[in-house]
């Protein structure tokens, strides 16, 4: 899957230097979950597990067309195959790649092939309400606002508040009607 600037490939066992180096910078971590030092057997057992096929679990690298590099990764988890609904996460590691877009359009990618190929009706999201940045791109790809559940994680010190957000396949159809 491609648009004009990112790619979303499969995960491959070469990715898990630049994977291990952002899940182990704190600043880049505690845009989106709580900092926990990970030890690289740690990471190893992870690799493994994604590296495996699950039912409940679609796991992607985001790839710069331009330089062929790896900036990121998203996914969907959690996913529920009655309700069909899953969990949207998106990290976009390489910090020279941030701040440019290329995130949401790989968010875009990524509910694209949820709603068409997997046939979910539903993509959800939570964010740090201190996480404008993150919210705005969300909501240009048409993610809307559930809720926000007050100082529901501890990050930094401190209790910050986390939103809700969701996506329906039906919204989307619309969206492109229009």
């Amino acid at each position: 899957m491609s648009s004009e600037r990112v790619k979303l490939r499969p995960l491959r066992k070469e990715d898990s230097d630049p994977l291990y180096e952002w899940i182990t910078d704190r600043d880049l971590v505690v845009f989106n979950s709580s900092f926990k030092p990970i030890s690289e057997n740690e990471h190893s057992d992870w690799m493994l597990s994604v590296l495996k096929e699950r039912n409940d679990l679609m796991f992607f690298v985001i790839e710069d067309l331009e330089s062929s590099t790896a900036i990121g990764t998203c996914q969907l988890t959690n996913i529920n195959w009655i309700h069909r609904s899953a969990e949207l996460q998106i990290r976009i590691g390489d910090v020279h790649y941030q701040g440019r877009g290329l995130g949401g359009e790989a968010v875009r990618l990524l509910c694209e092939f949820g709603f068409h190929d997997l046939n979910l009706h539903r993509i959800h999201l939570q964010v740090w309400a201190t996480n404008t940045r993150a919210i705005a791109a969300y909501q240009k790809v048409g993610f809307k606002q559930e809720g926000e559940h007050a100082e529901a994680a501890f990050i930094d010190g401190r209790f910050i508040d986390v939103v809700t957000m969701a996506l329906l396949k039906s919204n989307v159809s619309k969206g492109k009607e229009e």
